[in-house]
């Protein structure tokens, strides 16, 4: 079925979008829970009007959404449905650039998802109904692009993909400041409203992001070698953080696909009671 990933063609969105999707899978019903990237993601389920997240894990709690949305910056774990999966188009903003494209402060969509007509008023319920009506996965893309360039805001914080890039290494949120010339209390309010979590939340994130990724690429992890490679104090505070963050146990990790991550199937027998 086709599945279409792509960076934006403008030079304009480069620095904001790191990748549009456009994906047709057909998935049986289930839950997967989606692990924090600190990240925020603009999402259309073409296949219905609505999106459904289950804040315990649990299929007889859901809350329910329009079919477009923004996923706002997580540092806490989603449930999602899979079924939602099946037709959708999808924008993965860079760390600390969605708020280029909306007034909302991204602190307000902070483990939020929000639906996009509460975004943007006049476009965002419209928005699903010309990416259906475009005939082909890449012309949906190219709706997608020319709506995303109508929002972007023409001022830009300098400081924010530069703080972004820095905490990623990580540099503590001091160091961070002092080379930009702020005071933390300046930082964290103008990285807050950017991007939606605190520097030190995010620096977290990304960092869980780092094991992540290199758990993926060995086999079986050595978790006390990844405490010490990525700056944990010892497993057991990557444990901790495994759990604060993810909402798992580092040795529950199983995820759908390289390629996919950050979802990892829920089982039934792993389903919460509400």
């Amino acid at each position: 079925m086709p599945s279409l990933k792509a960076r934006p063609r403008s030079p304009a969105l480069l620095p904001f979008i790191r990748s549009l999707h456009y994906h047709e899978m057909d998935l049986p019903f289930g839950l997967e829970r989606i692990v924090p990237s600190g990240q925020a993601h603009l999402m259309i389920n073409l296949a219905e009007d609505e999106f459904r997240t289950y804040p315990h894990a649990t299929q007889k709690s859901v809350a329910r959404h329009a079919g477009a949305v923004l996923s706002g910056p997580h540092a806490r774990p989603t449930v999602l449905d899979t079924r939602e999966f099946r037709w959708l188009a999808a924008v993965q903003f860079r760390p600390g650039a969605a708020g280029q494209f909306f007034l909302m402060p991204m602190s307000e969509t902070c483990d939020q998802v929000v639906s996009l007509e509460h975004l943007w008023p006049r476009d965002g319920r419209l928005l699903r109904e010309c990416l259906l009506e475009a005939p082909t996965p890449r012309q949906k893309l190219a709706v997608l692009e020319a709506w995303l360039l109508r929002h972007l805001r023409p001022t830009i914080d300098p400081a924010i993909p530069w703080a972004a890039a820095a905490l990623r290494r990580p540099i503590p949120v001091a160091a961070v400041a002092s080379e930009l010339g702020l005071l933390p209390k300046t930082l964290t309010r103008r990285f807050v409203a950017h991007a939606g979590l605190t520097p030190k939340r995010f620096a977290r994130v990304r960092r869980l992001q780092a094991v992540l990724r290199a758990v993926r690429q060995s086999n079986p992890p050595d978790w006390c070698a990844l405490a010490a490679q990525f700056g944990y104090t010892d497993q057991a505070h990557l444990a901790h953080e495994f759990r604060a963050l993810a909402g798992i146990a580092p040795s529950q990790y199983r995820p759908h696909s390289p390629q996919r991550g950050n979802h990892i199937p829920i089982a039934p027998c792993d389903l919460l009671p509400e």
